[in-house]
């Protein structure tokens, strides 16, 4: 966590979400997807996991004081368990977990009243969910450190993460805001950081998907993003 008490998933959700409208500014399975590698770059920090040839084990499995990370961490096996390929796929982790991680972050935040929770119907029919600041939301002070430091060239690991797992769910602000320079550094950290990589790599499947016609698992998805 940072000094302000939110993990890396939360503030990618804050960063995310319209505090207004409270739908995202990306489309909702790529944030399901950014929130599970914001999981397991959170975990990484602190320490929890490591990957190697995008494989990630529990090199800590000692609870991680958030409740949440605690639940994710225990999906990790310790090293040299499983045989030769030790470990779980990255990519197939933050593909399998994304809709479950981000429907949790996102209760928690509505419960402390970070969130607020709006149902709404498609076509008076189909339920999903808006997700606007609440009264307790730090969003605001959670972007001005972000362009804050983004301005300055990321010069802390934790926000060279949030930037680079920005710009792996193609966050408008991430890869458009700022100058050519900073926006070309968002899309390379998508690349290096390989949390933000797996992230990337389910978000071309799809979009590779969707291009080829086969709806392949390019869809929006109501689940954890809130369409």
């Amino acid at each position: 966590m940072n000094d302000t008490g939110l993990t890396l998933p939360e503030e990618l959700l804050l960063l995310a979400l319209d505090p207004e409208r409270g739908k995202p500014y990306c489309r909702s399975r790529f944030l399901e997807y950014g929130v599970a590698g914001a999981v397991l770059a959170e975990l990484e920090l602190q320490g929890r996991i490591a990957e190697e040839r995008g494989r990630v084990v529990a090199v800590n499995p000692l609870d991680p004081p958030d409740p949440l990370l605690a639940v994710f961490l225990r999906s990790f096996p310790p090293p040299g368990k499983g045989g030769f390929r030790s470990g779980v796929s990255a990519r197939r982790w933050v593909r399998r977990t994304g809709r479950e991680a981000a429907g949790m972050y996102l209760d928690a935040l509505v419960k402390r009243g970070v969130l607020r929770r709006e149902t709404r119907r498609f076509l008076g029919l189909l339920p999903y969910h808006r997700h606007p600041a609440g009264p307790a939301s730090p969003a605001e002070g959670v972007r001005q450190r972000f362009e804050t430091s983004r301005a300055a060239g990321l010069p802390d690991r934790r926000e060279r993460l949030l930037a680079a797992l920005g710009a792996a769910v193609l966050l408008p602000s991430v890869v458009r805001g700022g100058d050519r320079r900073t926006r070309a550094a968002a899309r390379a950290l998508a690349r290096q950081e390989w949390p933000a990589q797996a992230v990337h790599r389910n978000v071309r499947q799809d979009r590779t998907a969707q291009a080829g016609g086969d709806g392949g698992g390019g869809g929006g998805g109501g689940g954890g993003g809130g369409e």
